[in-house]
């Protein structure tokens, strides 16, 4: 074995020497080389054929007293490789949460090492190659001659090799609220005045062909590529800028108020970027190359991180029943000063006593963990749009709402209640109360909070993904754990797999909602949740907030989806925190229906992708944590769709109860929504099922053992 070991190494050994690196399973074969001009250049190649042409890397750089243009503020030319280094690591860890109980972490790496001439600056490249794609970084080691160092571009290629199928939407530094545009790349300059629909609370589009990571894309050949970023803390955020009369991508870092896109101090290194490949779409959902290439635990005792199911009023707010602020009377609020024992309430304000405990008897009842409090504390009268510094104080409740009673309450009846910190993106002062917010926390009981940044970053220039933005979400993050809270955060940038790292991160919005599905014209297209777990999902799940059975909203909105399809987003959009977001009494019309959704888990030990398609279709079969039972969800997109799925998950010689929550035939996400079938089918590893989803429908399974014959009596097999 000694022997084996040997040869395989030292054949290992030689490949890299060569600079070329591949796959464990020798799929990838990266090749890395140092063009004319000493430019460092990548190309990966897939099954034999290439899916990254030659592409270039480096950096542009700022320096004190050097003209703009000055070859010297380059890090992307006159480079020689001065050594490498290679590794071989395999490993599997158990996430704290996650879609499955173990994760494979397997890859072969080579660290190559550069040295400019003329500069003597040393900059190195580490590339690490999965069976599932590749992952590379800038690495700047201690040195004399490049220790403080401003970022004017991040010059990073991905040179396509043709004009593929994109899935995308617009660049932007202050939002990714967008629907997705799925086009030709060629297509994408001219359908991006389309795409970039204004109306966000935050906007700031950068070029005509800039687009969001994670980008997925579909070549002409069926092969399906990934491009992201992971580990993004303490730089700035990626986006992508398309060349696209070339097909090359390159890197555009989100700026800074001064216009710059990074501050570095040697040794450093930049976030990994990150490229998931394969001819199979259900690979691309499936793969945890983002969290493998982010660092372990840093968070020792986790035992306080505990996946959710909650309600919460905020649903009230958003569909226009309720709202967050108390008081009508007030065109300003000074807090500390405006006196809101004088002022008359509006009679809307949901966050009030009874119709919190209305919500905590409804949690109780059901099996919920936890309800969700917006609206709670003074200063939402104008809060939002007028670039204030000082908005909120986050330990000051309104006259209607008894923090200490509402949380005693909620705790008698087994039920937290989920703190709600809104900073308008105020950052500066909701880091001046961040210790005096978490520790009242600390107090009543609360474990979680669902931060927020809506509106313009402030102070004034700076936007939602700079690398001093970034920072601030980190410092939230690592804070609340220091007091062991749970974070879910809202207007974040979007996550690139820091949950390893920072399991408390438990939830991020950072794309459309289902609040979108309450804003009129500009709601969410039926096909968005077929193509979130595509994009978004990839670095980190998402607070979606599903569950809506009354699809025509008290503010005159529709929702674009049927029941059967939000029953299955519990299975389909991977989240430790799952929200069940309607009013109790459409779910309380719709038991039978609610069933589903009061009996699927929050937390998995394995993950199945069935089926799978951007935009089209989405099927997911997942085995409750610690448990034998199953559930499987289905989406669809515009089409309808018939899935064909096969038990063979399941235990070979059991017998299951299975309960199919689907699409009546004639369903239909604009016209009859809530129309939906429940049967009842035994099941076994042997069963085949044939389903129909309508457009913007779906279905749900519960998978339940079979402990005693007598559950079985009456029902078919499937």
């Amino acid at each position: 074995m000694k022997k084996l070991l040997l040869l395989i190494a030292l054949s290992f050994i030689a490949l890299i020497s060569a600079q070329e690196l591949r796959s464990p399973d020798g799929k990838f074969i990266m090749d890395f080389s140092i063009q004319n001009g000493g430019v460092p250049t990548y190309k990966l190649s897939y099954k034999g054929k290439e899916v990254i042409k030659p592409s270039k890397l480096g950096l542009e750089l700022k320096t004190k007293d050097v003209p703009e243009n000055d070859s010297k503020n380059s890090l992307y030319s006159n480079f020689e490789v001065v050594g490498s280094k290679t590794a071989i690591f395999d490993e599997t860890w158990q996430p704290v949460w996650g879609e499955s109980k173990n994760i494979r972490n397997h890859y072969n790496e080579i660290l190559v090492d550069l040295k400019q001439k003329g500069t003597d600056r040393l900059m190195n490249i580490r590339f690490r190659l999965f069976d599932d794609g590749l992952g590379f970084r800038y690495e700047f080691p201690q040195q004399k001659n490049l220790v403080y160092f401003t970022i004017k571009e991040e010059r990073t290629q991905f040179a396509m090799t043709g004009d593929h199928t994109a899935y995308w939407i617009p660049g932007d530094y202050d939002t990714q609220e967008y629907n997705y545009t799925t086009s030709k790349l060629t297509e994408i300059r001219g359908l991006m005045a389309k795409a970039y629909q204004k109306g966000n609370a935050s906007q700031t589009a950068f070029s005509p062909t800039g687009v969001q990571t994670s980008l997925m894309m579909k070549t002409k050949e069926g092969v399906y590529i990934n491009l992201h970023e992971a580990a993004l803390i303490d730089y700035s955020c990626m986006h992508l800028n398309l060349d696209d009369k070339n097909m090359v991508f390159e890197s555009w870092l989100t700026p800074d108020s001064h216009g710059d896109k990074g501050k570095m101090q040697a040794p450093r290194h930049t976030p990994w970027r990150s490229i998931i490949v394969s001819d199979d779409a259900r690979n691309i959902l499936a793969s945890k190359m983002t969290y493998n290439l982010n660092d372990p635990s840093k968070i020792a005792n986790t035992s306080w991180i505990r996946p959710t199911k909650y309600v919460g009023v905020w649903w009230e707010m958003i569909s226009g029943k309720s709202s967050w602020a108390y008081t009508d009377e007030f065109p300003s609020v000074q807090l500390g000063i405006t006196d809101y024992s004088k002022a008359k309430p509006n009679g809307k304000h949901g966050a009030n006593n009874a119709n919190v405990r209305r919500y905590i008897d409804f949690a109780a009842k059901n099996g919920f963990d936890a309800v969700l409090v917006e609206g709670w504390n003074e200063g939402w009268e104008d809060w939002f749009g007028n670039d204030k510094d000082y908005v909120f104080d986050f330990v000051t409740p309104y006259p209607d709402f008894n923090i200490k009673d509402l949380n005693d309450y909620a705790h008698s009846k087994g039920v937290k209640l989920i703190m709600h910190h809104e900073t308008s993106g105020s950052i500066r002062n909701y880091e001046r109360h961040i210790d005096a917010a978490y520790k009242l926390m600390n107090k009543y009981g609360y474990d979680a909070v669902k931060s927020g940044y809506v509106g313009n970053i402030l102070p004034v220039g700076e936007t939602h993904y700079s690398q001093w933005t970034n920072n601030h979400f980190q410092y939230a993050i690592e804070k609340a754990a220091d007091y062991k809270i749970m974070v879910n955060a809202h207007e974040a940038v979007r996550p690139t797999g820091i949950a390893r790292t920072y399991p408390n991160l438990i939830g991020n919005e950072s794309a459309r909602g289902t609040e979108y599905q309450a804003f009129g014209n500009d709601r969410n297209n039926p096909n968005h949740v077929s193509i979130l777990p595509f994009t978004r999902l990839i670095g980190g799940p998402m607070d979606y907030t599903p569950g809506i059975f009354q699809m025509d909203v008290t503010n005159g909105s529709h929702v674009n989806a049927t029941i059967a399809n939000q029953l299955a987003l519990y299975v389909t959009m991977y989240s430790p925190l799952q929200m069940a977001a309607d009013f109790p009494e459409n779910y309380e019309k719709f038991s039978d229906a609610f069933q589903f959704i009061k009996d699927v888990a929050v937390d998995w030990d394995d993950s199945k992708y069935l089926e799978a398609e951007p935009g089209q279709y989405i099927t997911v079969a997942r085995k409750a944590k610690g448990t034998d039972k199953w559930f499987v969800g289905n989406v669809g997109g515009y089409q309808p769709f018939t899935s064909k799925i096969s038990f063979d998950f399941l235990d070979a010689g059991k017998q299951y109860i299975a309960t199919i929550y689907s699409d009546a035939k004639d369903a239909d996400y604009l016209k009859n929504p809530q129309a939906y079938n429940i049967r009842k089918v035994i099941v076994t590893s042997k069963s085949k099922l044939e389903q129909l989803t309508v457009p913007g429908g779906g279905y749900a399974i519960s998978i339940i053992p079979v402990k005693d014959k007598a559950e079985i009596k009456g029902l078919k097999s499937l």
